[in-house]
């Protein structure tokens, strides 16, 4: 039997002419990404988990009622909770050390919570310690938020769009950081972004919403996965799957990763077998054939079988495939014209051949030191 959710919220009620009616449930680890276009009703959701904003809904972390139907509503300050904001809001009289401690429990009331050390090395700003924030980069400053918010020992992390007040080259400084953050820590984390890379690289699970409402929540793997849903037929669709390494090959530069259904064999450097990687597949990159092809320069080309078809406009269509002989295995997406499709007399469960010409690796999921 499945254990309950740790987070249960839903809220409901009306903001001047915008009305907000949400729901979703996430699990006890991992992050949840709050993903839609800007004025959805994202960063609303996440106030109201944090008690800012008082709509009529519920609201249950872990077995504790922090909001319910019948009057109860926990203040912010009485929710155990780290709050991270676009802007990191560091107080600039403070040193690093006395920021990152600022708010974190002492005594009795701090058994159980996180270890400063642990905070330090996880986000690497242990040269920072002792420097002022006016001197800090926006990443490094980022940084120093986010340790603070979880030496507060809270039972969620509320990130609201964290990293889009900083340029690309800082955001790809930070993201290692969050991955490890997800892959080390026992908690769960609500986190908003308009970014489909951010998803991409650290959700393990989404909420969809559109206008207030919400239009798709689970796995990130089954709602990008869906055809039903906007994220599949995007321009730059995409899956992101979880894999395991199997076997690396020095002498050129590939690594071999097991999915569900399959492997691919990707460029990277050597990599210890049994670690986690997350991969990339998007959609324009996948073809199908009904026979398995001659060599060939693409390296990854696997047995699946045809899920589903949607078409996209006059011309083109998404097709959804599952990885192994019987499709069993994990799905990916194809963007082939209507034209292949019918030339090639698919049609569901089909048996193909997925040809994926490009599979990009994130820094991974397990430890990155």
């Amino acid at each position: 039997m499945n254990a309950p959710p740790a987070i249960r919220a839903f809220f409901r009620g009306a903001l001047g002419k915008f009305v907000l009616d949400a729901g979703f449930a996430a699990p006890a680890k991992g992050v949840t990404a709050l993903f839609g276009p800007s004025g959805c009703g994202k960063t609303t959701v996440l106030r109201c988990l944090a008690g800012l904003l008082r709509l009529s809904g519920i609201c249950e972390i872990d077995g504790e009622v922090w909001q319910d139907e019948k009057g109860v509503f926990l203040p912010t300050w009485k929710r155990p909770l780290g709050y991270v904001f676009q802007e990191a809001s560091l107080f600039p009289h403070l040193s690093v050390r006395r920021n990152l401690l600022f708010g974190a429990p002492r005594g009795e009331a701090a058994r159980g919570s996180i270890a400063f050390d642990e905070v330090v090395e996880l986000l690497g700003v242990g040269r920072l310690l002792d420097r002022s924030p006016l001197n800090l980069s926006g990443g490094e400053r980022q940084r120093v938020a986010i340790g603070r918010a979880l030496l507060s020992a809270p039972k969620l992390l509320l990130m609201d769009e964290p990293l889009s007040a900083l340029d690309r080259a800082t955001k790809n400084e930070i993201l290692p950081f969050l991955e490890r953050l997800r892959d080390r820590l026992d908690l769960p984390v609500v986190y908003v972004t308009h970014d489909i890379t951010e998803v991409e690289r650290l959700a393990d699970g989404i909420v969809l919403m559109d206008k207030g409402r919400v239009i798709g929540s689970g796995p990130l793997e089954d709602l990008q996965s869906d055809p039903s849903l906007p994220l599949a037929i995007a321009r730059d669709a995409a899956v992101s799957l979880d894999a395991v390494v199997e076997a690396s090959d020095q002498a050129y530069g590939l690594v071999t990763l097991k999915v569900r259904g399959g492997s691919f064999t990707v460029p990277a450097p050597p990599a210890p077998p049994g670690e986690r990687r997350r991969v990339r597949v998007i959609a324009g990159d996948v073809s199908l054939a009904r026979e398995a092809p001659g060599p060939s320069s693409i390296l990854n080309i696997l047995p699946a079988r045809v899920v589903s078809m949607r078409p996209i406009d006059s011309n083109e269509a998404v097709a959804v495939v599952a990885l192994g002989p019987d499709g069993s295995g994990a799905r990916l997406l194809s963007r082939l014209t209507r034209k292949s499709w019918e030339a090639l007399g698919l049609g569901e469960g089909a048996s193909v051949y997925a040809q994926v010409k490009a599979v990009a690796l994130a820094a991974g999921r397990g430890d990155l030191g």
